[in-house]
């Protein structure tokens, strides 16, 4: 006699189970080394991508990885793998579409309407995550706006995970990722199929400067930027880290530049140096010229 099934669904209760304790480490942890808030009602997420994190390490346990993540210094390897696993990395080509709609038909073209012959175009993805925003950037630039290559073109994307970053250098992609977004006209032009996997062209590639760059800690040295993409970031940072973001935003952003954010964020209520601009179906965001702007209160 076979055994009777339960109409209940197993797959929640077999999962690894973070204590209470674990999950409110982990939710300091974030907030102090990437400035992102882990929501309470949220732990089946951290428990599902640590729980890969763990079998990928070779911890035999949820349990055992928390464990040692709590007996391990701050700055140690354990460390920085479980705030890159918590870290949120969902991206696709050519993401919301109206972003690069407002760049393809109004930035770019005012933007090359007022150039002067030494004016590189500088453009940053921030946060760029495993490469699809960055490469859908270069190939719309390719596609429409060829004379810009020659006449100079600077496309820094960073990351704050080293395992994204890698994988976004090395522009491999599986066909699920292919397929989210990316148009067939330019998986032809721009991809080369090897085994499952679609590989970009180099000479698209070695367009994009990789950096790694925590958003939350100290700001490098960064060239005056004409457009940044920084979407779908802020909402995952408490306000102390939104405002710290955007004014470190407005020091490396030209006077004439624009900030593209997500479809939920905003700067209003967050930082006055900026002001919406809207684009078709695209809100972007420019600093306050300086005769409007009004003094910044010293902290």
């Amino acid at each position: 006699m076979s055994p009777a099934r339960s109409n209940r669904s197993p797959s929640r209760e077999a999962a690894p189970r973070l204590k209470r304790e674990h999950y409110a480490y982990l939710q300091d942890l974030m907030r102090r080394h990437a400035g992102i808030s882990l929501e309470g009602g949220k732990e089946y997420l951290a428990e599902a991508r640590l729980a890969a994190l763990a079998l990928q390490l070779g911890f035999g346990t949820l349990r055992s990885l928390m464990e040692s993540l709590q007996t391990e210094s701050e700055r140690g390897e354990l460390h920085r793998a479980v705030v890159e696993a918590l870290a949120i990395a969902e991206t696709s080509f050519f993401r919301d579409l109206h972003p690069f709609e407002a760049l393809k038909n109004v930035i770019l073209p005012e933007w090359l309407s007022g150039r002067t012959a030494d004016r590189c175009l500088n453009i940053w993805s921030a946060a760029c995550s495993s490469g699809q925003e960055p490469y859908s950037i270069a190939m719309m630039i390719r596609d429409r706006y060829p004379q810009l290559i020659a006449g100079g073109v600077r496309l820094i994307a960073s990351d704050l995970s080293n395992t994204m970053l890698e994988r976004a250098r090395a522009g491999v992609f599986t066909k699920i990722e292919i397929n989210r977004g990316l148009p067939a006209p330019m998986l032809v032009r721009y991809f080369t199929q090897t085994d499952q996997n679609w590989r970009i062209r180099e000479d698209l590639r070695s367009m994009i400067e990789f950096r790694e760059h925590n958003l939350a800690a100290s700001w490098p040295s960064m060239p005056f930027m004409d457009v940044i993409f920084l979407r779908n970031v802020l909402l995952y940072f408490d306000a102390e880290t939104r405002r710290f973001v955007l004014r470190n935003i407005a020091k490396c952003l030209r006077p004439d530049g624009y900030l593209v954010l997500g479809g939920g964020e905003t700067t209003l209520t967050l930082d006055d140096s900026y002001e919406p601009v809207q684009i078709d179906r695209a809100v972007c965001y420019r600093l306050v010229p300086a005769d409007r702007a009004r003094p910044r209160k010293v902290a």
